[in-house]
């Protein structure tokens, strides 16, 4: 099935339906394209990403959401017939990436919105990068170089080296992994 772009707005109006629904709180974190366009950096994204850092919140909402009428399609991915696809990661994943820390840590999230219910907040730009480019995919690179340029000198490259290298020392291949690095730190326009 092909699923459909969705808007900031897009995104606020159907969490405003889930938050009537959900039974307690539940923080969401965005990461991926998601936290480009919930932080204005991108228009809109082809799915959603959404880390549930808490086991007990992660359980609720899919037992919400499956209420609402979403099935899952993927391993992560969740949809119905109004196009667009939910991918929510339970803990401290990003698709296959393991974070260091928990998003909830101090620092590891910035704050979005806040619903009666919902807490929304996007990865802190060095872990958002790292899980980007653990997938190497063109737009990946594409979307790194937009949040570094967006944010220019509040992100630290010797930060994001030593921190994706941490992160790397615990995957399976983490030679790959750094090769991945180097291809974005090529692609950053030198001052």
């Amino acid at each position: 099935m092909e699923y459909k772009s969705i808007t900031k707005q897009e995104l606020f109006d159907i969490l405003e339906i889930w938050d009537k629904y959900i039974p307690g709180k539940v923080h969401l974190i965005a990461c991926g394209g998601t936290a480009l366009t919930l932080q204005d950096i991108k228009d809109s994204t082809k799915d959603v990403d959404f880390i549930v850092p808490e086991e007990n919140e992660y359980v609720n909402l899919i037992r919400t959401i499956k209420k609402l009428g979403y099935k899952e399609t993927t391993g992560h991915g969740w949809a119905r017939d109004d196009g667009f696809l939910f991918d929510l990661f339970k803990g401290k994943y990003v698709h296959t990436t393991e974070l260091l820390e928990s998003p909830l840590d101090q620092g590891n999230n910035i704050p979005v919105k806040e619903f009666k219910k919902f807490y929304v907040g996007v990865l802190n730009d060095y872990d958002l990068i790292i899980s980007k480019i653990f997938r190497g995919t063109s737009t990946d690179y594409d979307d790194c170089l937009s949040l570094i340029r967006s944010k220019g000198k509040k992100i630290d490259i010797e930060t994001l080296k030593n921190r994706y290298k941490e992160t790397a020392d615990y995957d399976n291949n983490p030679e790959r992994m750094m090769h991945n690095l180097d291809s974005l730190l090529m692609r950053i326009p030198k001052e």
